[in-house]
């Protein structure tokens, strides 16, 4: 797969490029909102809310925004509102799977609007199931290297408790069990690494690479889903080659 990036690599290159952070914000806030109303407001009890927090500063949110965000869903602030977690799941050019994370108040609206979005750029919106077993969900962690060697980072990752690693030009892109993320980020803070990112995540089992308007047209599509107030996270099968990434 030379010359050729997964979009989990060109979603984090637009991160760090630090754009779009008002949107970024939002669906922030919103993922603080049901951490809350699932397991409640202290994150030393509540690891989905730990996670969602530290994410949130990572990303520069203030840290009033995160404590409205919090009292808000709590009641405290009074308004609290209620959101679930649909999962959809289609196909892009090139028969590329992609799964789109949505957290609504509103399932109609959203549907209609994954639906249409799908439709616009040439996919189509499939069942429940479709092709979800093209993926496996698993923890993900991001250490940029920072001046240390990449195989002590990786090293220590493994001691952490992590599953696998892979290098990704100055980073270490590390993958964990679910249930161990959060420990395992723990434990590599604790030893003097930074994190970038840590999150769950669903990682293709394999990839599809995708050409020419093909990878152009698919990548217009999954930025589309993300661009979606309601939809949290965007994840497919594709890989771009590198004259796509740089339109990025």
């Amino acid at each position: 797969m030379a010359g050729h990036s997964k979009w989990a690599q060109i979603k984090r290159q637009k991160q760090a490029a630090d754009f779009r952070k008002g949107q970024i914000f939002s669906k922030l806030a919103r993922e603080i909102h049901v951490a809350v109303r699932e397991g409640g407001p202290n994150p030393e009890t509540n690891v989905r809310l730990r996670m969602a927090i530290e994410r949130a500063k990572r990303e520069g949110m203030p840290k009033e925004t995160i404590e409205n965000a919090i009292a808000k869903a709590s009641g405290a602030a009074g308004g609290a509102q209620e959101y679930e977690t649909i999962v959809y799941e289609g196909y892009g050019p090139g028969g590329i799977a992609i799964m789109a994370i949505a957290l609504t108040d509103n399932r109609n609206r959203t549907a209609s609007l994954v639906r249409h979005t799908f439709t616009k750029y040439g996919g189509s919106l499939g069942e429940t199931g479709s092709v979800a077993w093209q993926f496996e969900t698993l923890g993900q962690i991001v250490v940029p290297t920072n001046g240390h060697d990449l195989e002590e980072i990786a090293l220590a990752a493994i001691d952490a408790g992590a599953r696998d690693f892979e290098v990704e030009d100055d980073t270490v892109i590390i993958t964990t069990e679910p249930d161990q993320l959060s420990e395992v980020a723990e434990k590599l803070q604790q030893a003097g690494y930074q994190i970038r990112q840590a999150d769950i995540q669903r990682v293709p089992t394999t990839t599809v690479e995708l050409e020419g308007s093909q990878a152009q047209s698919a990548l217009k599509l999954l930025e589309a889903l993300e661009d979606l107030d309601d939809v949290q996270e965007v994840y497919t099968n594709a890989s771009f080659p590198a004259e796509v990434r740089g339109a990025v």
